[in-house]
């Protein structure tokens, strides 16, 4: 989730903590090409221009003690505009289980945030057939992330789609003048998401197939509205949809009021209890009440003074970890993105997952803005290097275009509609849950993740009247990026598995 004050993209009721289950299937893969078919530049096309013909490559993988046969398809789609123009190419990666039956497997089409991630995230850190692992003993070491198998693929419950959004990843527009206008946008951009899943699913021939939308981050907000946009404009009724660290509500997570920041504080005090190895359960469901509770009540009162000031203060502290100081100076309001609050003996907290840290390079202070962040902007970006080698070296996928992991460009040009940058997707989220009675939703969320805490995901599940029983929350340890961390990750793919198993059981 990209954080518009920072200079670097993001991008069940007990409230369980996921663990590890120790089940880690053996997995091994093969791989056949079957057709490489060379592209030459299209000038007039732009650098879309310079995306190749796709690559169809066969592959075998031993997962659960199965072996599956899949085929990998790295390619494009053209989309166009009101006048039937091409207006742009759109990259993707499907993945799909060879001899399976389209009436009963089910299809899930994969985004990333930001806006402006590419999918690079989601395939090679969740849920693709390769993995990008970091050193165990020292999992912001970007440099020595190795892509390996991945022993947590989802390709056992269903085939996947990954699609980099217009303006990132290997998606382009052929005219970058109009490209805003068309594509940069909340509305825009879920029209566009909504027709190149009716377009594949026509080619595909899966029509009659399960569909489920996952998307992470900002994601949320565009699973949302595709899943509306599908609905409304494509006439195709999404059977679920899969949020891993949503933005649902974007002033949830602003922090700019008193409720933003109840939501945010308990992620900062399970970071603590994490780090004082007091995680539980009952403990993260104690600070979430108290946050909602005689937190939110205070801050939304009259600031208290004196003592009835340091008394505040003096809790805050004593629940984050952050030093008393620090909290009255910001009125026990914490800002997750201030250097003060994330620095501390000489190490600096992250924003997408606050039990990492890195050396802080300014120990004595530094504007907000110019305060570093690990994830997105340090190990994070490796997902980029790694992502161009698999596609052009495994998926035969090869081109001069530079890979848009992130962009700077679609994010400052994004259109969020007349709330601005605090739009709302609870009321379409309601929609869709009455008029689809079928429709269930799983939310991912990890504990530490600062940039779209679990609190939001938690309040508003509670308040959406009608189909709250069919969103089921799952919190993991871990940050933004959960599935960095090998045991989260593992824990995610069982409870997803099982959501396929439930809902496609039929």
């Amino acid at each position: 989730m990209i954080r518009p004050s920072l200079a670097a993209l993001l991008l069940t009721s007990a409230l369980p903590v996921a663990l590890s289950t120790g089940w880690t299937p053996a997995l091994a893969a093969e791989k056949t090409v079957e057709k490489i078919a060379d592209k030459p530049a299209d000038k007039k096309d732009g650098l879309a221009g310079l995306l190749p013909a796709d690559s169809v490559t066969h592959h075998k993988l031993t997962a659960g003690g199965h072996v599956i046969s899949y085929t990998a398809h790295a390619g494009t789609v053209t989309l166009r505009d009101d006048k039937g123009e091409p207006s742009a190419k759109v990259f993707y990666i499907a993945y799909t289980q060879d001899g399976a039956s389209p009436a009963n497997r089910p299809v899930s089409f994969f985004f990333n945030g930001g806006p402006g991630a590419g999918s690079a995230y989601l395939n090679l850190g969740a849920a693709g057939p390769k993995v990008l692992e970091f050193p165990a003993n020292n999992p912001t070491d970007g440099a020595n992330g190795k892509l390996v198998d991945n022993p947590d693929t989802w390709l056992p419950a269903t085939d996947m789609v990954f699609i980099d959004a217009v303006g990132t990843g290997y998606s382009r527009p052929l005219d970058d003048e109009k490209a805003a206008k068309l594509y940069y946008g909340v509305k825009e951009d879920a029209s566009a998401f909504a027709k190149i899943i009716q377009l594949w699913t026509g080619d595909n021939a899966r029509q009659a197939s399960p569909h489920y939308l996952v998307g992470e981050s900002y994601g949320g907000v565009r699973s949302i509205q595709v899943a509306n946009a599908l609905q409304e404009e494509q006439n195709l009724i999404v059977n679920g949809i899969v949020m891993i660290s949503p933005a649902i509500e974007m002033n949830y997570i602003t922090g700019n009021n008193p409720l933003g920041a109840a939501m945010i504080l308990p992620s900062f005090i399970a970071s603590h209890l994490d780090e004082t190895h007091q995680l539980t359960p009952e403990a993260v469901d104690a600070a979430y009440s108290y946050a909602l509770g005689p937190y939110l009540s205070t801050l939304a009162n009259v600031p208290p003074k004196g003592e009835a000031a340091t008394k505040f203060y003096t809790e805050v502290s004593q629940k984050t970890g952050i030093p008393e100081a620090v909290v009255a100076k910001q009125s026990g309001a914490l800002d997750p993105m201030s250097h003060d609050v994330r620095s501390r003996d000489g190490r600096l907290h992250g924003l997408y997952d606050f039990t990492q840290t890195i050396a802080d390079p300014y120990p004595d202070g530094i504007d907000n803005e110019n305060s570093p962040e690990m994830t997105l902007s340090g190990f994070g970006r490796a997902y980029g290097n790694a992502f161009t080698g698999y596609v052009a070296n495994e998926l035969g996928f090869k081109t001069e275009l530079t890979y848009e992991l992130l962009s700077m460009k679609v994010n400052g040009s994004w259109n969020y509609g007349p709330h601005g940058f605090l739009t709302e997707q609870t009321p379409v989220l309601r929609k869709l849950l009455a008029l689809d009675p079928s429709l269930h939703v799983f939310v991912a969320n990890g504990y530490f993740d600062m940039a779209c805490p679990f609190g939001t995901s938690r309040w508003t599940r509670d308040h959406i009247p009608v189909g709250a029983d069919r969103i089921s929350l799952h919190l993991y340890a871990g940050g933004h990026m959960l599935y960095a961390r090998p045991t989260s990750r593992s824990a995610l793919w069982h409870d997803v598995s099982a959501y396929y198993a439930a809902q496609n059981k039929g």
